[in-house]
């Protein structure tokens, strides 16, 4: 019976990280996953540095954690972050809108898997060919290395964008 119940919250959880077929797959073994762009938004966000409007997506879990202030995350929260380079609008040059479309970047939680990694994984798939970013899967490094500052939020940056 345990069994059974196992394996019925496991299928809750698993769709959310289902991947299409010929799916990318990063260097680390994390597959582009399927699915995320009818996840709920939690905020959008804007990287100077990188020129990048964004909007951040969450599964079903990680909602659930963002709404309840639940950390650190409970496993099988996924994060998704779309990217467009920054335009004006050609009609109207005091609007910023979104342009060619960048990266989708992923928050993957399983504190034992990615336990080195604050018990995230990440991924990057570049470009309109979602190229999987890395030559290796020490490029973890790099995201975990920008998420150092907000360690004390279980190394997430974002939180739901407030609407009265």
């Amino acid at each position: 019976m345990k069994k059974i119940i196992l394996l019925a919250v496991i299928m809750m959880i698993v769709p959310n990280l289902t991947r299409a077929a010929n799916a990318p797959v990063a260097p680390n073994g994390i597959a582009l996953i399927s699915g995320y762009r009818s996840w709920e938004a939690i905020a959008p966000s804007y990287r100077a540095d990188k020129n990048h409007i964004r909007i951040i997506f969450g599964n079903a879990i990680t909602i659930k954690a963002m709404k309840e202030k639940i950390r650190p995350f409970p496993d099988g929260s996924v994060m998704a972050k779309v990217a467009w380079n920054k335009t004006t609008h050609p009609k109207f040059s005091v609007a910023t809108v979104p342009g060619t479309f960048s990266q989708v970047e992923f928050m993957v939680k399983d504190s034992i898997k990615y336990r080195e990694t604050g018990g995230w994984g990440f991924a990057r798939f570049v470009g309109n060919e979602l190229k999987p970013y890395g030559k290796s899967a020490s490029f973890v490094q790099e995201c975990f290395g920008c998420h150092q500052p907000v360690k004390g939020n279980d190394y997430v940056f974002t939180s739901f964008a407030t609407v009265p």
